[in-house]
């Protein structure tokens, strides 16, 4: 049994698609077996909605009279810098970008109350924002200084593109030092006080299509309540790491550069973010269709939250130090429990990620799906797998003399 992406879409045009979601995919397999299922359901939908800090926005403003040429100069919107290293009047504003003025952690823990990420967020909502610009002027783009109110409805472009999104998997952050921490995993109560994991679990997109089979560079998905597509891997894509026997990797593995148009998208899912302590990050929502080609990938769409694996990682010590080791191995169901068990003692979990709005996610691409507003797309090139060596490598310092 075998099925095209073409194949698919032709049923989705004429409403005859099966689509269901990756919860219900698991339930479809026990009542009908994985053969009979994967001969029915065309596509399985997945979600995840979490703070991916490697994430924002580019925009064209249009030409001002006079003419001004940011590139090269300074520009601010909302008193938040942009970067204006590209040309005359395309910016890039950063999720994690900070206003001059913030503290940052001068007064510890910083609150770290605004940043780039809310200002997408209000972007996204139809505000108005301030730009201010300063340029050092030339023949043809004469202008000094700007300062005007835009608006989304009327910037040429508006494209969110996120450089590192939907992390395959991803560690266990626990504090074993005597200390209060604050991280971008959230804060961490010392000796053992609380344990914070970030995953949408048996939801996760690239936790269904464990090796990349579907998913790929030209792949359509759900992105911040519009449209969008998987533009390339994202940043610290690692496929080479320890896997299980159903694909799932033990550790982060791979990632996700996404792009589409801001213009598109929702508030409700694009949401500035503060990590106490730490900074600012967007807490964006991507849902991503897996289309059912053959009993393989059906059967890596019925993976089950106990039976993902991930690892218990110290972030008082051993993850700022950049020391190996785990504090052992845990499962979703165990982390969805609400507690796990580390070095013998009992320890409280909690998740950065929202179980609720993946699930959400899901629901609403399967509707896209099954309604005829959605087709797939077939990825123009393939992820880099284990296989192609591709891997995350840290930084190799060395002097500069």
């Amino acid at each position: 049994m075998a099925k095209t992406i073409q194949e698919i879409n032709e049923k989705i045009k004429k409403g005859k698609a099966v689509v269901v979601t990756a919860e219900e995919i698991t339930d479809l397999i026990d009542e009908k077996g994985l053969r009979e299922t994967a001969k029915e359901v065309d596509v399985v939908t997945c979600g995840t909605f979490g703070p991916m800090c490697s994430s924002g926005a580019y925009l064209n403003i249009g030409h001002s009279k006079p003419r001004i040429k940011l590139g090269g100069g300074r520009a601010y919107l909302n008193d938040v810098p942009v970067y204006t290293g590209f040309a005359a009047l395309d910016i890039y504003l950063g999720a994690a970008a900070l206003p001059d003025e913030d503290p940052r952690n001068k007064v510890y823990p910083g609150s770290f109350k605004y940043g780039g990420a809310y200002v997408i967020e209000e972007l996204v909502g139809g505000k108005d924002i301030v730009l201010k610009a300063s340029a050092y002027g030339t023949d043809c783009y004469p202008r000094r200084e700007l300062e005007t109110l835009i608006n989304i409805k009327d910037l040429n472009e508006a494209v969110l593109f996120n450089l590192r999104n939907c992390y395959q998997n991803y560690s266990v952050a626990v504090n074993l030092s005597e200390r209060i921490i604050y991280t971008y995993m959230g804060v961490l109560k010392p000796h053992l006080g609380n344990a914070n994991y970030c995953s949408a679990g048996c939801l996760s997109p690239l936790m269904n299509d464990p090796y990349y089979k579907t998913i790929g560079i030209g792949t359509k998905i759900f992105l911040g309540g519009g449209v969008g597509f998987v533009a390339w891997q994202g940043t610290q894509h690692n496929p080479g790491v320890k896997r299980h026997e159903n694909g799932t990797p033990s550790q982060a593995a791979g990632t996700l550069a996404v792009i589409g148009d801001l213009k598109k998208m929702s508030p409700k899912w694009l949401v500035g973010t503060t990590m106490y302590g730490y900074g600012v990050t967007l807490t964006v929502g991507i849902g991503v269709p897996i289309p059912i080609l053959n009993e393989e990938i059906c059967k890596y769409t019925a993976v089950r939250d106990e039976e993902i694996y991930t690892q218990i990682i110290d972030y008082g010590r051993a993850y700022p130090q950049r020391e190996t080791g785990s504090l052992g191995e845990v499962n979703y169901a165990q982390l969805k429990s609400g507690k796990i068990s580390v070095q013998n003692k009992e320890v409280p979990t909690g998740s950065l990620s929202s179980y609720s709005k993946a699930r959400e996610i899901a629901g609403i691409l399967k509707e896209w799906i099954a309604d005829g507003k959605f087709l797939l797309t077939e990825p123009v090139a393939p992820l880099p797998g284990a296989e192609s060596g591709y891997r995350f490598r840290p930084l190799k310092e060395r002097p500069l003399s």
